[in-house]
C-alpha cells in the first residue's frame, strides 16, 4: 500500500511537472521576435514579462496557456487517471514547480501565478469549494482593481488560501497544499520583492511595484 501510494504520488508529480514545464512564454517570444525572453526585461518566463517585451496579444496567449497547464494537470489526473484528491493536489503542485523551474531552460521559469489559478479553478469546484473559490477571487480581484498590481493581489489571495482551507473548507490536506504552493511562488518572488523594496521610497511606490 505504501509503495503503491509512493509510486502514484511520484507519477502525479511528474505529470504535473512535465505539463507545467512547457515553456510557453519562451516559445511564443522566440516565434514572434526571434529573441530569448530570459534576456528581455526582468528575464521572467511568464505572461507579465511577455506583455512588457512582446505585446498584449502574445501575453494573453501565454496567460491562457499557462492557466491551461494547471487546469489540464488536474483534469488529467482526476478524470483520465482517476486519482484520489491527495494525488491530484500533488500533481497540481508539480505543475507550479515545473512552470517555475523548467528543465528545458536550465531551470529558469516563471512565477507560477497563472498555473496556480488554472489548478484552483479546476480543483475547488471539483471538490465542492465553489464558495471558497468566489472568496479567493474577490480577495485577488478587489486589490487588483485598486492597485493594478497583479503580484500583490495574487499574493494576498495566496496568503488567504490556507485560512480558507482551514476555516471554511476544513481540509488539512488543502491547507498543506496551499502552503506548499505559496512557498514555491514566494521563492520565485523573493528577489523581485527585494528589488522593489530597495527602489521604493514610500508605501505607495511599493504597492505600485516600482
Amino acid at each position: 500500500m505504501i509503495v503503491n501510494d509512493f509510486v502514484t504520488g511520484l507519477v502525479a508529480l511528474l505529470i504535473g511537472y512535465a505539463l507545467g514545464s512547457i515553456p510557453t512564454a519562451y516559445l511564443l517570444t522566440k516565434w514572434k521576435t526571434g529573441k530569448d525572453i530570459r534576456k528581455l526585461g526582468g528575464g521572467n518566463v511568464g505572461g507579465f514579462n511577455t506583455f512588457k517585451e512582446v505585446g498584449i496579444w502574445a501575453a494573453i496567449a501565454v496567460t491562457i496557456i499557462d492557466i491551461g497547464k494547471g487546469a489540464a494537470t488536474v483534469a488529467i489526473t482526476h478524470y483520465a487517471l482517476n486519482m484520489e484528491q491527495s494525488f491530484v493536489l500533488i500533481a497540481a503542485a508539480g505543475a507550479v514547480l515545473g512552470h517555475n523551474w523548467m528543465p528545458w531552460l536550465k531551470f529558469s521559469g516563471g512565477k507560477g501565478m497563472g498555473t496556480t489559478v488554472g489548478a484552483l479553478v479546476m480543483i475547488m469546484p471539483l471538490y465542492g469549494y465553489l464558495k471558497e473559490l468566489a472568496i479567493f477571487g474577490g480577495i485577488v480581484v478587489l486589490p487588483l482593481l485598486l492597485t493594478r498590481n497583479v503580484a500583490l493581489s495574487m499574493g494576498l489571495g495566496l496568503v488567504a488560501l490556507p485560512f480558507l482551507g482551514w476555516l471554511s473548507i476544513h481540509s488539512g490536506l488543502f491547507v498543506v497544499w496551499s502552503l506548499v504552493v505559496g512557498i514555491i511562488i514566494a521563492i520565485k518572488f523573493a528577489s523581485t520583492a527585494i528589488t522593489i523594496i530597495a527602489k521604493s521610497t514610500s508605501i505607495k511606490d511599493f504597492i505600485k511595484g516600482h
